[in-house]
């Protein structure tokens, strides 16, 4: 498989480590690219609900596969979210080409992109974690439940549906809260003089220009790899957004084809595991 040519890619809200994450299609997807550089904005690995049961290959194989860019040397930025937000104390991390941090600013052929996870706008996440990790538990409990559904309407050859996506379409609130989310974004950034604002954490992904009475900005959202399947990149200058589709990748979504390439990652990030255990001991 030809590797598309990327100058950058940010996905979000992967949440490795839950039943909803779909990590195989994310596999076959960074497999496809060869991405200058390589931004995971929040909310890669779900520490809120890991569960040393629920670990499957798959999971760590998205991991091998993102250290394999470090070994390569392609800079890898991990910034936290609310769900990996243990790793903030790793802030300013680096080995090699990977970083973790809480927030990038990035220059762009002379335009400044402001890249966060975007949790600090959600009052739940501030005032009420444990409503938060309470809601987490319940959202995890909808995908499984409309992953079943799913497969069922796959059998008689019907089309899927998300549970989640009809819900927060029903509900004036969750359309309110992801219009201020958008918005209060878009606020900061222009106050801030930065062209385009990035972030994560709603799982809706989107680009669009906003504007106000104070200047305009270009909201970008990753979106997720839990329903949506979508991730930004930028190719020449161009903002869009990436929907993986099943159909592009004919024979690479076999899994016996995906081991292969995978035994050489996990060869290859050996000696850099290795590295980074000696440095944070």
């Amino acid at each position: 498989m030809i590797k598309r040519e990327v100058d950058i890619v940010i996905i979000s809200d992967v949440h490795l480590g839950t039943y909803g994450c779909h990590a195989k299609e994310l596999l076959n997807y960074l497999k496809s690219i060869n991405p200058k550089m390589l931004i995971l904005n929040g909310d890669i690995i779900d520490i809120w609900q890991f569960k040393k049961s629920y670990w499957p290959e798959s999971h760590m194989k998205v991991i091998r596969r993102i250290l394999k860019f470090v070994s390569n040397g392609t800079p890898v930025y991990y910034l936290t979210g609310n769900h990996d937000e243990m790793l903030r104390k790793f802030a300013d991390f680096e080995m090699g080409s990977l970083k973790i941090s809480n927030k990038l600013v990035l220059d762009i052929e002379g335009r400044k992109a402001w890249i966060f996870h975007g949790d600090v706008f959600d009052v739940t996440m501030q005032y009420s974690k444990w409503l938060a990790k309470l809601g987490a538990i319940g959202y995890d409990s909808l995908i499984l439940l409309n992953s079943l559904v799913n497969w069922c309407l796959v059998k008689m050859k019907r089309e899927k549906m998300s549970f989640s996506k009809k819900i927060k379409a029903k509900f004036k609130d969750a359309v309110k809260f992801i219009n201020s989310f958008e918005q209060t974004a878009a606020d900061l950034a222009i106050d801030k003089d930065y062209h385009y604002v990035v972030c994560g954490h709603i799982h809706q992904p989107e680009i669009r220009m906003i504007n106000t009475d104070q200047g305009s900005v270009t909201y970008l959202n990753s979106g997720d790899w839990v329903e949506n399947l979508t991730a930004l990149e930028l190719v020449k200058g161009v903002w869009s957004i990436y929907r993986y589709q099943a159909a592009d990748y004919g024979e690479q979504s076999n899994e016996d084809v995906l081991d292969k390439e995978d035994l050489k990652a996990k060869l290859d990030v050996n000696q850099l595991l290795e590295q980074m255990k000696m440095q944070l001991h």
